[in-house]
């Protein structure tokens, strides 16, 4: 490849940035949003009346510990990732890729705990609401892992190091998020139950 080919591939990298970037931003300020106006209606539902308290599931306390802990190791692969360490940056994404299927696994097991207390997705509101709020919440998880294959395909692939650092710096930013926005979720629900 000669110069003004890489220069001019460059020039294309640089100009794709921004966009990318302010995309990424505007679906997190959207989810932000989404959520928001999912635990609003939690609590004026709540205040209605007609609610049936039930204990939450105890595995929520695994959910959070998993995905605290995903978000170093992704801040582990963002920083092996600028600094040329592929291997570390790959077993580093793939611990976070694990470490976001337990998420989902620990999930998967607070519907279960839900069921066994007979606590449906129709039924009681107080229920329903647990169900969307959670069930939000993996999908953004999915979405996330989706973030983590590219991520793990590029460093596989040897993409060009603008094009590795800057997936990993929008997989990171969207990570670290899907992680606060779980922390809000779990605080407002053993608040507000």
């Amino acid at each position: 490849m000669s110069v003004e080919a890489v220069r001019m591939d460059q020039e294309k990298t640089k100009l794709n940035v921004r966009p990318k970037k302010f995309i990424l931003w505007l679906f997190i300020v959207t989810s932000i949003m989404l959520i928001g106006a999912f635990t609003s209606a939690y609590i004026v539902r709540k205040a209605e009346g007609n609610w049936v308290e039930f204990e939450l599931p105890k595995v929520f306390m695994l959910s959070t510990a998993l995905i605290v802990l995903s978000s170093f190791t992704m801040h582990w692969a963002y920083i092996s990732g600028k600094k040329l360490n592929f291997g570390a940056q790959k077993t580093a994404l793939w611990i976070t890729f694990a470490l976001g299927l337990g998420f989902l696994g620990s999930q998967w097991t607070a519907w279960q705990q839900l069921v066994a207390q007979k606590v449906f997705f129709i039924g009681n509101p107080s229920g329903s609401f647990l169900y969307v709020i959670s069930g939000a919440h993996a999908m953004h998880i999915i979405g996330g892992l989706v973030f983590l294959i590219a991520c793990l395909a590029g460093v596989y692939k040897n993409i060009p190091q603008v094009k590795n650092v800057f997936r990993l710096e929008l997989a990171s930013i969207f990570w670290h998020f899907i992680d606060i926005l779980w922390i809000y979720l779990y605080v407002f629900l053993l608040l507000n139950h």
